[in-house]
C-alpha cells in the first residue's frame, strides 16, 4: 500500500497527544567491547497476569536476516515464494520449530504497512514495493510445514551507515517527516529512545504486525542505545529532570519500551510471544546499550523469552587471559541467571564462525570451529544446562556456506541428529 502524508500526519497527531498524556553496528547484533571482548559484528507473567503463550518443548530456531533477502528474488510472488519454500524445506528437515524473519530492519517493511516505507531491499528503492506481500509469503510458507514464523524488528535504527540501507530514505519514512525523533551517530541514524512519540510508533508498528499478519512472535534483536556518548541526548536528558543518573535514565528509557510493547501485544493477542536477543556480553548490555536484561528476565511483564548471543566457541580467550566469555562459561553464567516462570532462555550460536573461527587468544580459536558439530555441541551442552532452546546465526552461514560447504554440510547433519533425540 503507499503511504500517504495524510496517513503519517494522522499517526504524528496521534503521537503528539500521546506524549502530551504520558507526562514525564553487519550481523544481527551490534559491535561492542569491553574488557577485550567484541561483540558479533553484527506461567506468571507479572502484574499484567496475562495468559503465557505456549511455546514448544524446546525451542529450535533460525535467524533469517535483511541479508539473507539480498540475494531473494523479489521480481514476483512466484519467485519469492520458490526460494521461501526451499528455506522453510530445510528448516524443517533440520527439526527446527520456529524462523525468525527480520521483517523491519531500518526502519522499512517487507510487508504492507501503513506506518513505514517498503524496504529498499524488495526493489532496491526504498518506498516501492514488489507489487505482492512477502511476509504474507513467508507466513503461509512457513505454517504450511508446520513452523513458527516471528517477525524480527529492529526498534531503533533507521541507517547503519552510509550503504546500509542502499540509496536515499523514502520521502515519508518517519525519520525524515519527523527530523526531531531522530539522532546521528557515526554516520548511522537512530530513533531517540527517550522520545514518547517514538515508543508510541515503535509499539503500533509492532501492533500492525499482529493484527495484519498470523505471525507467532515479534522478536527484537539488540540495538538499543548506539552510544554511551552524554552529548547524545543532553538536552532531553535536562529536560526531563529525573532525578536519575544518566545512565539510569537511558535504562528506565529503554525499559519503558520493552515493557508497553509487551503490554500492547498481550492485550491485542496473549498468544503471540514476544523475545529480546541481547549481545552475550552482560557487561555491554547493562553499560553500553543500556538494557537491563537481567531485569526483563527475573520479573514478568517484559519479555517472554531473552536470547543472548553467544557467539564464542569452547575456551575462548581473550587477550588478557580471560576465559568469562568462553561458551561453556558464558552458557552457565547466563543459565545461572534468575528468571520468572514465565521467561524462557534460548542460547544464540554463531554459525557464522564455522571455519573461521572467533579471534580469540586461545590456540584452537579457529580450530575449535573446524570439528562438524561444534553446534550440535552446543545445542547438548545448552539442554544439559536447563536451556529451553536455541537459535542459529544465520540461514546463508548453514545452506550458503560456499568458503566452508563441507564443514557446513558437517554441521548441518550433526545438528539434524541431535534434533532426533
Amino acid at each position: 500500500m503507499k503511504h500517504t502524508l495524510l496517513k503519517l500526519a494522522a499517526l504524528a497527531a496521534a503521537l503528539t497527544l500521546a506524549a502530551g498524556c504520558a507526562g514525564a553496528p553487519a550481523s544481527s547484533g551490534a559491535s561492542g567491547a569491553v574488557s577485550g571482548v567484541s561483540g558479533p559484528a553484527s506461567g506468571d507473567t507479572g502484574a499484567g497476569g496475562e495468559e503465557t503463550p505456549a511455546a514448544p518443548a524446546e525451542y529450535r530456531a533460525m535467524w533469517v536476516s535483511y541479508l539473507e533477502w539480498e540475494s531473494f528474488d523479489f521480481s514476483s510472488q512466484e519467485a519469492f515464494a520458490a526460494q521461501a519454500d526451499a528455506m522453510m524445506d530445510q528448516c524443517a528437515a533440520l527439526g527446527l520449530n520456529t524462523v525468525i524473519a527480520q521483517v523491519r530492519p531500518f526502519a522499512d517493511a517487507l510487508y504492507d504497512s501503513d506506518l513505514f516505507p517498503w524496504s529498499h531491499l524488495c526493489t532496491g528503492v526504498q518506498g516501492e514495493g514488489p507489487g505482492f506481500d512477502p511476509l504474507a509469503v513467508l507466513v503461509e510458507s512457513a505454517h504450511a510445514r508446520g513452523l513458527a514464523l516471528e517477525a524480527w524488528v529492529n526498534p531503533y535504527r533507521v541507517r547503519l551507515n552510509a550503504s546500509r540501507p542502499a540509496g536515499e530514505l523514502d520521502a515519508e519514512n518517519p525519520a525524515l517527516l519527523h527530523p526531531e525523533w531522530v539522532k546521528e551517530v557515526d554516520g548511522g541514524l537512530y530513533f531517540d529512545p527517550s522520545l514518547e512519540a517514538v515508543r508510541q510508533l515503535i509499539t503500533e508498528g509492532v501492533l500492525e504486525l499482529v493484527r495484519k499478519y498470523e505471525v507467532d512472535g515479534i522478536h527484537f534483536d539488540d540495538y538499543f542505545y548506539p552510544t554511551t556518548d552524554p552529548a547524545f541526548d543532553a538536552a532531553e536528558y535536562e529536560a526531563a529532570a529525573s532525578g536519575l543518573s544518566l545512565e539510569e535514565w537511558r535504562r528506565e528509557n529503554v525499559n519503558a519500551l520493552v515493557r508497553q510493547v509487551y503490554a500492547a501485544i498481550k492485550e491485542e493477542d496473549p498468544t503471540v510471544r514476544f523475545g529480546i536477543s541481547p549481545q552475550g556480553n552482560m557487561d555491554n548490555n547493562y553499560n553500553s546499550q543500556y538494557s537491563d536484561v537481567s531485569l526483563w528476565m527475573a520479573e514478568g511483564g517484559y519479555v517472554d523469552y531473552v536470547l543472548p548471543q553467544l557467539y564464542w566457541g569452547y575456551g575462548y580467550t581473550t587477550a588478557s587471559g580471560s576465559t568469562r566469555y568462553a561458551f561453556e562459561n558464558i552458557s552457565a553464567e547466563w543459565a545461572a541467571l534468575e528468571r520468572a516462570p514465565s521467561v524462557a532462555l534460548y542460547l544464540g550460536l554463531g554459525a557464522y564462525r564455522i571455519g573461521d573461527g572467533d579471534g580469540g587468544a586461545n590456540a584452537d580459536s579457529q580450530s575449535g570451529w573446524q570439528t562438524g558439530h561444534v553446534l550440535a555441541d552446543m545445542v547438548e551442552d545448552g539442554r544439559a544446562l536447563g536451556a529451553d532452546g536455541y537459535v542459529l546465526y544465520r540461514y546463508d552461514f548453514l545452506y550458503k556456506n560456499s568458503a566452508w560447504a563441507d564443514l557446513a554440510a558437517r554441521e548441518l547433519e550433526a545438528l539434524t541428529a541431535a534434533n532426533e533425540e
